[in-house]
């Protein structure tokens, strides 16, 4: 509960109360414990949660429903990732695509991922940060809740090792120029202007993506480096 003249913070997401399927469901009672990481105040201890203690480390923020997390896993054996993500039912499936795929390098934290950073992710540890498709707000007086600003990338910077990257894709035009204005007057940050519009070769096409893409519209990757 907040106190008094204590404010409610702004929050990028909404929690809807979406369907949770019985399979979503059965997933979260029976795999949790293999495969979710709880939310606590102490630094990640990566060496516990993951066998292969040489890989890289990649923090995805707001994975949705996990097919596109669980497929780039599988493909990238030799990363390990953790994805962070508010929303039950896609925790749910996520789990069952780790289940599926037999998947040791893929973790999740079912928490805002603006708390996970303030307490459980040490510094210059990250040698990569995936966020995809935020949602854009996409009305003037709901901008204040776009995940990217200022205050988001002074908090995720220092996780990022030096040369570690964030990748941020959107298919809306107005949230992409947004996030090149905010990447652009961040002191640390480097953006790789020759790398807009391609995508790389370890993020797939998302569903609504690819029904975007049949109509028409363009999708934005925005790459920068840690300098």
């Amino acid at each position: 509960m907040l106190k008094k003249n204590e404010l409610r913070p702004i929050r990028s997401f909404v929690l809807r109360q979406g369907r949770l399927t019985k399979h979503q469901a059965n997933a979260i009672k029976l795999l949790s414990k293999n495969w979710v990481i709880p939310f606590g105040s102490k630094l990640i201890n990566w060496d516990k949660q993951f066998p292969n203690k040489d890989a890289r480390k990649i923090i995805e923020i707001g994975f949705g429903m996990g097919a596109t997390t669980a497929e780039i896993a599988l493909k990238q054996q030799d990363v390990n990732f953790i994805g962070l993500e508010v929303h039950t039912p896609g925790v749910g499936n996520l789990l069952n695509l780790i289940q599926r795929n037999e998947l040791t390098n893929l973790k999740i934290i079912h928490h805002d991922a603006v708390e996970v950073f303030d307490s459980m992710i040490a510094t210059e540890l990250l040698d990569a940060i995936h966020i995809f498709f935020p949602d854009p707000w996409h009305k003037k007086r709901h901008h204040k809740r776009r995940l990217i600003q200022d205050s988001f990338l002074r908090k995720i910077y220092p996780a990022l090792k030096r040369n570690g990257y964030l990748h941020i894709a959107t298919d809306w035009e107005d949230y992409a120029s947004w996030i090149i204005d905010a990447i652009n007057k961040f002191d640390g940050l480097e953006l790789q202007k020759d790398k807009f519009f391609t995508k790389p070769s370890y993020r797939p096409d998302t569903k609504y993506e690819k029904r975007g893409l049949g109509l028409g519209h363009d999708v934005w990757d925005i790459l920068s480096i840690k300098r």
